[in-house]
């Protein structure tokens, strides 16, 4: 018997990670029901972009903020230049530094602990001592928050953006998810983002809203469930990094009433 059997969750990723997640879900006995909420799209020829890339062999690190910025970042360095080797590499998130891993980089900067930029700030490798004056090249999507810029710049670094994907609410027919939501097979819904969930709260819109309010949100972080959307929720569990730690706040849900 699994951890998770017979719990109906509802994952809220994009199509690729989420079919990734229903698989090790459903290992432990969990029904899932896939509806993204959020699609990405690499963004080619930006000239900001190009800046970015051409800035990377001058720069002492480029960071990663998430697994699509590594798929999309490293395809776009791919169509401009080598990747210079001197380079250093950092990652928000396990899930991040696993992709830059399963990349080719060997040494990745990366918290043991924590899943945000403020876990990534606190590395010794980004204090002012070691970024004072030096290029920090960012990869991410469009938009997001400032918090890394910011503190890297007050620590005295040259901080650049390479936004290389976008990310917009998909089309998506919430009718059999509505079936599901009015039938009780839904217990939880997992989002990752505060946009995910905003865009998923939308997509579900008042038909779903009975529904919602008797099911468990879980999210990565707990700005994520601090977000306005989650109050169409019954409650907001924060759950620890990796799909364990999604797999162990979900098969709480059992036993916490």
């Amino acid at each position: 018997m699994g951890r998770l059997d017979g719990l109906g969750i509802v994952i809220t990723r994009p199509l690729p990670a989420a079919r990734a997640m229903a698989r090790d879900l459903a290992a432990e006995g969990a029904r899932t029901f896939l509806f993204p909420a959020l699609a990405i799209e690499a963004l080619e020829g930006s000239p900001a972009l190009g800046e970015a890339l051409d800035l990377l062999p001058r720069a002492r690190m480029a960071i990663f903020v998430s697994a699509n910025a590594v798929e999309h970042g490293l395809a776009a360095v791919r169509r401009h230049a080598a990747w210079p080797p001197a380079l250093q590499v950092a990652a928000i998130g396990q899930a991040t530094a696993e992709a830059l891993r399963n990349s080719g980089f060997e040494r990745v900067i990366s918290p043991r602990e924590g899943e945000d930029s403020e876990a990534l700030l606190a590395l010794a490798e980004l204090q002012a001592d070691r970024v004072s004056g030096e290029n920090v090249v960012i990869f991410r999507g469009e938009g997001g928050r400032e918090r890394l810029k910011d503190e890297l710049q007050a620590r005295g670094a040259q901080v650049v953006y390479a936004e290389c994907y976008r990310r917009s609410r998909p089309p998506g027919d919430p009718a059999a998810l509505l079936r599901a939501l009015a039938d009780g097979e839904v217990q939880a819904i997992s989002a990752m983002s505060g946009e995910t969930l905003q865009n998923f709260v939308a997509m579900v819109g008042e038909a779903g809203a009975s529904g919602l309010a008797g099911t468990v949100l879980v999210v990565p972080h707990e700005a994520v469930g601090r977000h306005p959307a989650a109050r169409a929720f019954e409650r907001v569990v924060v759950c620890g990094p990796g799909i364990e730690g999604l797999t162990h706040a979900l098969s709480r849900l059992r036993v916490i009433p």
